[in-house]
């Protein structure tokens, strides 16, 4: 495949998803777009090596867009993971300048 059908086939891949995935949608269109593309290669090394079928078989495959939302799915929620933690939750706590004012 040529690197605009990788480019098609991960954002498709990486918008549906962002629909199967729940929870908030914080990332914009670039990292649906990175997350789709690394989920297809991932979803083709996965289907390759482990399961010893051929993931990326050509654009039009069903098991080429299996393999490529399954792998996208799997990134978008170690992404939401990653991200989620990072930003921290909220305790209860007020912090800063008017914490103690009500």
């Amino acid at each position: 495949m040529g690197i605009i059908a990788w480019i098609i086939l991960g954002l498709v891949a990486g918008l549906v998803a962002r629909m199967l995935v729940p929870g908030k949608d914080q990332q914009g269109l670039i990292i649906t777009l990175l997350l789709g593309v690394a989920g297809a290669l991932l979803g083709g090394f996965v289907a390759t090596e482990v399961f010893h079928v051929s993931g990326i078989q050509g654009f039009f495959n069903l098991s080429t867009w299996v393999c490529a939302i399954v792998g996208a799915a799997v990134l978008l929620l170690a992404y939401n993971l990653v991200t989620g933690r990072r930003t921290g939750r909220r305790t209860g706590r007020r912090t800063g300048r008017w914490a103690g004012r009500r």
